[in-house]
């Protein structure tokens, strides 16, 4: 991701920190939302969380690296979708 597209989308970063860190609280605020799943689907539930938090507090502060892969896996638009399917999962969960 070059800088211009974060100049055309300022706010993007922002409202990925905003989604993770809401995200994050009601993990911690329920917590049973993924523990009371069977352990085959609570091992990928964790993972995608994992995944979907993590990227999302690291793209909304920029702090991906630029190499190839990184940017796939941590930046936009990967980032979003890992969190929509994230949030979906755990709105299904509620």
């Amino acid at each position: 991701m070059g800088h211009d597209r974060l100049y055309r989308h300022p706010w993007s970063p922002l409202m990925t920190m905003g989604v993770t860190a809401g995200l994050a609280l009601w993990l911690l605020w329920r917590p049973e939302l993924l523990s009371s799943l069977a352990m085959p689907l609570r091992l990928p539930a964790i993972a995608l969380g994992v995944w979907a938090l993590g990227a999302g507090f690291v793209y909304g502060m920029g702090l991906y690296d630029q190499s190839h892969w990184r940017q796939r896996l941590l930046g936009a638009p990967t980032c979003w979708w890992v969190l929509g399917v994230f949030t979906l999962l755990l709105i299904w969960r509620a």
